[in-house]
């Protein structure tokens, strides 16, 4: 016997739990100098799906421009959203920095890569289609 509604995939159970929780996320690189290439995006898209996995949460939409990337989560109730940021700052910082050494020394100054401030905001169903496609749609440098 099927069911007579259609289970929403964005919808997630756990043991005492249905959340569907998303957050629009903008990290802007130190000082704002274009330190991203279009490789070092690709690569910090790479490291950004790691560290959301390691969380339990998924990354649904990640773009970005030569100074800030765009990231569109999905992420579990168990999970500060302020751990989720410091864990891929840090660990996007770390491997770009180590990674692509020569282009972010030239780039950025002192030892930061982002700005010690982000963007956040939660999201609900309506706008989700819309912020998708508006992040999707970012200009990448070349």
């Amino acid at each position: 016997m099927s069911p007579r509604w259609k289970p929403n995939p964005e919808v997630r159970t756990g043991r005492h739990v249905v959340h569907t929780l998303h957050a629009h996320l903008v990290f802007i690189t130190k000082y704002r100098h274009g330190a991203l290439t279009d490789p070092m995006l690709i690569r910090c898209e790479q490291i950004m799906r790691d560290v959301c996995a390691d969380f339990e949460a998924e990354l649904h939409a990640f773009n970005g421009e030569d100074d800030h990337v765009h990231l569109l989560i999905h992420y579990p109730p168990k999970v500060a959203l302020s751990k989720l940021v410091n864990s891929l700052k840090g660990v996007s910082a770390r491997i770009l920095r180590k990674e692509f050494n020569a282009h972010v020394r030239t780039h950025t100054s002192g030892d930061h890569f982002w700005s010690g401030s982000y963007f956040a905001t939660s999201v609900g169903e309506a706008p989700l289609t819309a912020l998708k496609q508006y992040i999707e749609q970012q200009k990448q440098p070349t």
